[in-house]
């Protein structure tokens, strides 16, 4: 099983859509709040480039997959 991070923040419905289809499919994730730590919003730019939220990271190193928003037709794809 890959890793999964997701950064979220507490106001975005998208973050809690991703999250409860990730607990429906039982895959475990790291839940990174960007809204508590300001470094976690800084390492969200560093690792997507943007901003906004939910940023999803499956994998680590260099096979890692950014998913920017929750894209369940890319995740079911790239989870297979």
């Amino acid at each position: 099983m890959q890793k999964v991070k997701i950064y979220t923040s507490p106001t975005c419905a998208y973050c809690e859509m991703a999250k409860d289809w990730f607990k429906e499919k039982k895959i475990k994730y790291k839940e990174v709040d960007v809204a508590k730590d300001p470094s976690a919003a800084a390492e969200l730019i560093k690792e997507s480039g943007q901003m906004g939220v939910p940023v999803i990271i499956l994998g680590l190193g260099k096979d890692k997959k950014v998913i920017t928003g929750f894209d369940q037709g890319k995740l079911e794809e790239l989870l297979k």
